[in-house]
């Protein structure tokens, strides 16, 4: 039996930013009816944070692939509005080309076509500010906005697929659904996001272990960026949403870059500002200068190429991502202020006090675990 009042599909809803998506979604949706996740994972601890705050009367799993069509078909059935968050995430080349644009862009175009038959009318599309760039000439950007342009070279495929299927959602804003109403689309393109649960971070945390609680400078400390926490993006979207029940609404056909009131930092330097409490140190200046690093990659990229008809090798780190690294590259949220009320839910003080705390609650969980990894194996002896 159809429940009375609006129904929302997040997909990735078991993720890093999809969590505090469904947990706003719950606590500020008004009329709601039910929050569906679908995702190929389910996080049993979020399940069971959800069901112990009585939220799960309104909620609904679908487990799988977005790829899977008779799923996709079965979660969008009667949603109101899908807020798309889940894709694939990989700026080294661990994962195929393939893989990532058969989700990343099919799975998004699926996700669009199964809408417009299921008379969904809203849609959000989680986007990144890495389908702007940087380019592969690392040219600068500095409190860039939506109207910012910018010479475009894509390098990643990770970007390349998020940007493609960012156009497919906007050029689906204004399509005719069944039932005679129009679909309206959004993008938001968060900066590089960062909070409790974030694998980015552990991995930077387990690096600094590893190498004796310090953490390896990556960014030259000109390179500034502005990351945004994780709770301030999940409530754009929220923002997003109740805007769309506006009649008179503007964001349809629309993208938005999300930003906050984190302090602008290099890459590195955000990193040591978050773990410093916790008695991690970090480099004072780069191993080595820039351009013999990228000449370093360089030749990594072209054993690459020769080797690939062999076996598959893939460069500890890309030319492209040593250009992220070392790009300013800043943008600022005006337009979602004025479009649709967006300010950060948390201030940069919260939002830093609230990810180093998660830090040190896994700290010794990560040292024993780099230590584990740090042990040579023991032979085994026939018996």
């Amino acid at each position: 039996m159809q429940r009375c009042g609006d129904v929302y599909l997040v997909t990735g809803g078991n993720g890093f930013l999809g969590q505090q998506i469904v947990k706003l979604l719950m606590k500020e949706m008004e009329n709601l009816a039910e929050v569906r996740i679908l995702d190929k994972l389910m996080n049993q601890d979020f399940v069971q944070f959800l069901e112990g705050a009585g939220y799960s009367e309104h909620l609904h799993f679908f487990k799988g692939d977005l790829r899977n069509k008779e799923l996709v078909q079965r979660a969008c059935r009667g949603v109101t509005c899908v807020i798309h968050s889940a894709s694939v995430i990989d700026v080294w080349g661990y994962i195929s080309k393939e893989e990532i644009e058969s989700i990343n862009v099919e799975g998004t175009r699926l996700l669009l076509e199964t809408c417009l038959q299921q008379n969904v009318k809203s849609f959000i599309y989680t986007s990144t500010v890495e389908v702007m760039g940087p380019n592969s000439r690392g040219d600068p950007i500095r409190n860039g906005d939506e109207d910012t342009i910018y010479p475009i070279t894509l390098k990643f495929e990770y970007s390349k697929t998020k940007h493609r299927a960012e156009q497919l959602t906007l050029r689906s804003n204004g399509w005719l659904l069944p039932n005679g109403e129009k679909m309206i689309t959004c993008a938001l393109r968060p900066m590089y996001i960062y909070g409790e649960m974030s694998r980015f971070l552990v991995q930077h945390l387990d690096e600094a272990i590893n190498n004796g609680d310090v953490l390896v400078r990556s960014s030259k400390k000109e390179a500034l960026v502005n990351p945004v926490y994780v709770g301030n993006v999940a409530w754009a979207h929220v923002l997003v949403a109740k805007a769309f029940k506006d009649p008179e609404n503007i964001v349809g056909g629309q993208f938005y870059y999300i930003t906050d009131d984190t302090t602008y930092m290099s890459y590195s330097d955000f990193n040591y500002k978050l773990m410093k409490p916790l008695g991690i140190q970090i480099e004072s200046h780069l191993k080595m200068p820039l351009i013999l690093t990228y000449f370093i990659a360089f030749i990594q990229e072209v054993f690459q190429f020769l080797m690939s008809p062999f076996f598959k090798y893939t460069p500890k780190i890309p030319r492209q991502l040593i250009t992220m690294l070392n790009t300013e590259f800043t943008f600022s949220s005006h337009k979602a202020y004025k479009d649709f009320g967006y300010t950060p839910r948390y201030s940069w003080e919260e939002a830093r006090q609230r990810t180093t705390a998660w830090l040190e609650s896994i700290l010794q969980e990560r040292r024993d675990v780099v230590k584990k990894k740090q042990q040579p194996c023991s032979p085994k002896h026939p018996k």
